[in-house]
């Protein structure tokens, strides 16, 4: 590993931040999701009701407590953190002329802390963070002028942090959008607001969100390399590799596509148009997309720089699907060869490798690990100590295969940020028990705690390796 080599972490504003109010700020879509739990789905409100809980409102207070939380992160040895701008803090609405200048001084005052700690911010444009009002008034992403939208409020936060953020990540995981999942409600409205049940016409409403969200992403490259030619932009897209459940050709074949299913829209940011087999497939259903000369133009011009992997395990194609059953993002048959999380997930660490040899080897651009990790239950003692050895054999895994794929393999890698490395509001379960971090936040399910701050065990162990991996890259 090179020894610009990036080592940090991922948050996101919807699931840290909380103060949803504060600044000026205007309702966004995920606040409105209630927690839930991994036995009780979680619930999608159209008003703000009384007796539920909602997990953005309080987030874990990063809001207020940014400063202390940078400093735990510089003692770590971070030299990058990744943290998603809302969109809701700077137009509140979305389709405002003139920004929320509330919204702008927020950010800068974190920006400039990581700056002064000397790491490198790495900001994602949208992170599932979108106003609630481009929902309601104009239908989310199925709608064409919400392209526009998007743009203004990208050229905007370009231009204020020109200079100081040079590396900027158009969309979070927007191939989530798969529909005919046991997950496909919450996953539809985390990118687009939407609830898949309730669309009209399913299969055309997810076209023209996948379009017009590639479009965007596109259209917001060229508007960075226009802002500045030494912006680096790419887009970060959660992968895993489906794996056949056996080699029998058709298993094999139905496994392939499957996987290629999360990839038309790498596809399309990385080829310069918009794939023509998807287009294909869109006549089938009737579906007609409509691209003007423009678009193609910046589908051509528009080609992100880097990929983002977010990668947390593997899966496998099950051989046929029974009567009502559907496919699962997070699931698939159990890998009889893996160990799994409590929370279902395969842990496979030469996965990671598989992925990034599978990019890189397909786009030829360089990639960024944006997330990894293990979601676990963690026990403060009594001493205010937290043993997570389980946490620290995961990573340590990963990070091998990791190097294997960089030095074995030649894959251009640039950088390594866990997810999260401070517990935070789990966007798909809206659990706190869900725990990713080196860091313990005392806050339960319950909302209950006084959201201090611990260091795990895990907390020393990557601030060491860290440091042995600087010092093995100078050594060479």
């Amino acid at each position: 590993m090179a020894t610009n080599f990036l080592w940090g972490g991922s948050i996101a504003a919807h699931q840290c931040e909380g103060s949803w109010q504060a600044g000026d700020k205007g309702p966004a879509i995920m606040d409105f999701v209630t927690k839930g739990s991994k036995q009780s789905a979680r619930e999608i409100t159209s008003t703000i009701l009384s007796d539920k809980e909602y997990p953005s409102h309080k987030g874990i207070d990063f809001y207020n407590r940014y400063q202390e939380d940078i400093a735990l992160f510089k003692e770590m040895g971070f030299t990058a953190l990744r943290i998603s701008i809302d969109w809701s803090r700077i137009f509140p609405k979305g389709d405002e002329t003139l920004p929320n200048q509330t919204g702008l001084d927020y950010y800068e005052r974190v920006i400039d802390t990581l700056i002064e700690n000397k790491i490198e911010p790495i900001v994602t444009l949208y992170h599932f963070e979108m106003p609630i009002h481009l929902v309601h008034a104009y239908g989310s992403w199925a709608n064409r002028q919400l392209v526009e939208f998007y743009l203004h409020y990208c050229e905007t936060v370009m231009r204020h942090f020109d200079g100081k953020v040079k590396y900027w990540v158009t969309f979070n995981e927007t191939n989530h959008l798969v529909p005919e999942t046991q997950e496909a409600d919450i996953f539809t409205y985390l990118v687009a607001g939407l609830k898949y049940s309730e669309m009209q016409n399913p299969d055309e409403e997810l076209a023209m969100i996948g379009y017009h969200m590639c479009l965007a992403s596109v259209k917001a490259v060229r508007l960075a390399h226009e802002i500045n030619v030494d912006n680096v932009v790419g887009c970060v897209f959660g992968l895993n590799p489906i794996y056949p459940v056996n080699c029998d050709p058709e298993n094999v074949l139905k496994a392939y596509l499957e996987n290629e299913e999360d990839y038309y829209q790498i596809d399309a940011m990385c080829n310069g148009a918009f794939p023509r087999y998807k287009l294909q497939e869109y006549k089938k259903k009737g579906i007609e997309i409509f691209i003007s000369e423009e678009d193609k133009q910046d589908f051509k011009m528009g080609r992100i720089d880097f990929i983002g992997l977010n990668y947390y395990m593997s899966s496998v194609s099950a051989p046929k699907l029974e009567a009502g059953e559907g496919k699962s993002i997070f699931g698939g048959m159990p890998n009889p060869y893996l160990a799994q999380s409590k929370w279902g997930w395969g842990i496979d660490s030469v996965g990671i490798r598989y992925t990034m040899n599978y990019l890189y080897r397909k786009y030829s651009l360089p990639l960024i690990i944006t997330e990894n990790g293990l979601g676990a239950i963690d026990t403060l003692g009594e001493d205010k100590t937290i043993h997570d050895q389980y946490r620290m054999d995961y990573l340590t895994k990963h990070i091998d295969a990791v190097e294997k794929a960089m030095k074995e393999d030649n894959v251009e890698c640039f950088g390594y940020l866990v997810w999260g490395p401070i517990d935070l509001v789990s966007a798909s379960t809206g659990e706190m028990s869900k725990r990713y971090g080196f860091i313990y936040v005392d806050l339960d399910d319950a909302g209950n705690g006084k959201m201090d701050r611990y260091k795990k065990d895990s907390f020393y162990w990557f601030k060491e390796t860290i440091e042995r991996k600087k010092a093995g890259n100078v050594k060479k």
